[in-house]
């Protein structure tokens, strides 16, 4: 092996690792400023200078501020992970994933995005993925018989929505100041009420 080659990773692999380094960077920058100051108001120009790179760079791996948005408020809920077949475990586990999520320190730009979500059409496209794919599916396969299935999952997000804004976002009392335990608890019978009780009257 070439000497002034020895030890050092080939070309291609230290080119990938510094794009990786710079979309994190990018990634961590956006998270911190759209935090700080909004959708509106934070910028690519802004948020280049505090990952410490042209603002060129951001539209290079990211796209748009649209995207860089996106991408910046994933939330992964581990829901679409579930194993549960039936509704009532999967009530349960929806209910303790949920309250696990929140309760350890959902990101700010999780509430920004929610907060947002009823202006925005960045935010609104982006709760609704959340629901497309992380919600419904489990929701779905396990209620695979069910004609109703899509109207249950929507009423479980809407309920999961509504604990959002009550709980992390407004504050409101009682529901601010109740146990974790108390709120899973009841969060997991409100879901399972919307998975299991019928549809139509008669």
């Amino acid at each position: 092996m070439d000497e002034a080659t020895h030890g050092k990773p080939p070309p291609g692999r230290r080119f990938t690792d510094r794009s990786a380094q710079t979309r994190a960077a990018i990634l961590a920058a956006a998270r911190a400023r759209f935090a700080a100051d909004g959708y509106e108001k934070a910028t690519i120009r802004a948020i280049a200078a505090d990952a410490a790179i042209d603002a060129s760079m951001v539209i290079r791996y990211y796209g748009s501020k649209a995207e860089l948005f996106e991408a910046s408020a994933a939330v992964d809920l581990a829901l679409h992970k579930s194993t549960a077949a039936e509704p009532v475990r999967l009530a349960q586990e929806y209910a303790h994933t949920f309250v696990e999520h929140w309760e350890g320190g959902a990101n700010e730009v999780e509430r920004l995005l929610i907060r947002t979500a009823v202006t925005h059409r960045e935010a609104i496209g982006q709760v609704q993925r959340i629901f497309e794919q992380q919600i419904k599916p489990p929701i779905m396969a396990a209620l695979a018989d069910d004609p109703d299935a899509e109207l249950r999952a929507a009423l479980v997000m809407s309920q999961t929505l509504g604990v959002i804004v009550s709980r992390y976002l407004l504050g409101l009392e009682p529901i601010a100041s109740a146990e974790p335990a108390a709120l899973e608890s009841a969060l997991r019978d409100a879901i399972r009420l919307h998975l299991t009780r019928p549809m139509h009257d008669g």
